[in-house]
């Protein structure tokens, strides 16, 4: 089989994990949204398909990046992704997903800043914000433009951060369940993580809600951090406010 077939049957794979990976997480905290609030998603079928097509479209534009450098790892040794759980530090296995995470929150918060400035507002993030209210279905419903800017993070990161195979597993379901939680319209995390210490510098769904009702300010993807330096952290939202105005 040649390279070329090779590499895209790796493109085309990479995209259909993606696609089904969003399939199955946001129709599963859809499902629990159902259960745990029901009525919050009446009236926004029309809106929720929009969001699945933007996402799936997203899926292919993340995908390619990830099945080249998929292919290239596993028969060309790119990379610094590693098999051996004791080729390093067992510490360093904690501590390649945080750098992992941080590097990809400082990446986020400074492109979706960049995406509040009217021209990219206008010509891109508009699509994202036409999520009103956002749904569990709305975490990759971006323009092909901004799922751009967002496609290439973790596979340049791999060719310059040292990680295990399982520790980028978890980055990715890290950054896949962050997606869809902070999205879906309610706070699955209990109080004495969100009003607690953890919550000083975590992001949930409260932080993150607030950030699409005021469309500025709570930048950030996984930490606080960089929203706190920079003057733009809001504070919590309020979801009382949020569920009597789409009632």
């Amino acid at each position: 089989m040649g390279s070329w077939l090779i590499l895209l049957l790796s493109t085309l794979a990479m995209t259909a994990i993606v696609g089904v990976r969003y399939l199955l997480v946001s129709g599963a905290f859809a499902w629990a949204t159902k259960l745990r609030e029901p009525g919050l998603y009446l009236g926004l079928d029309q809106q929720i398909r929009r969001e699945i097509g933007w996402s799936l479209a997203s899926a292919a534009i993340y995908g390619i990046p990830a099945g080249i450098v998929a292919w290239g790892w596993d028969n060309l040794g790119w990379t610094l992704i590693y098999r051996d759980a004791g080729a390093y530090p067992y510490w360093y296995l904690p501590l390649s997903v945080f750098l992992y995470l941080f590097a990809h929150d400082t990446w986020f918060y400074w492109t979706h800043r960049l995406m509040h400035r009217p021209f990219w507002f206008k010509a891109a993030h508009a699509v994202h914000h036409e999520s009103r209210p956002p749904t569990a279905w709305a975490a990759m419903s971006f323009h092909p433009w901004e799922a751009l800017s967002g496609a290439f993070v973790i596979p340049f990161l791999v060719f310059v951060i040292p990680i295990h195979v399982a520790s980028l597993g978890v980055v990715l379901s890290v950054m896949t369940i962050m997606g869809v939680t902070n999205h879906m319209g309610w706070e699955c995390f209990p109080k004495s993580i969100v009003n607690g210490r953890l919550g000083q510098w975590l992001i949930t769904a409260t932080h993150h809600q607030k950030h699409h009702d005021a469309y500025r300010g709570n930048y950030g993807l996984y930490f606080r951090f960089w929203d706190k330096m920079c003057g733009t952290d809001l504070g919590l939202g309020h979801w009382d406010r949020n569920l009597k105005r789409r009632s």
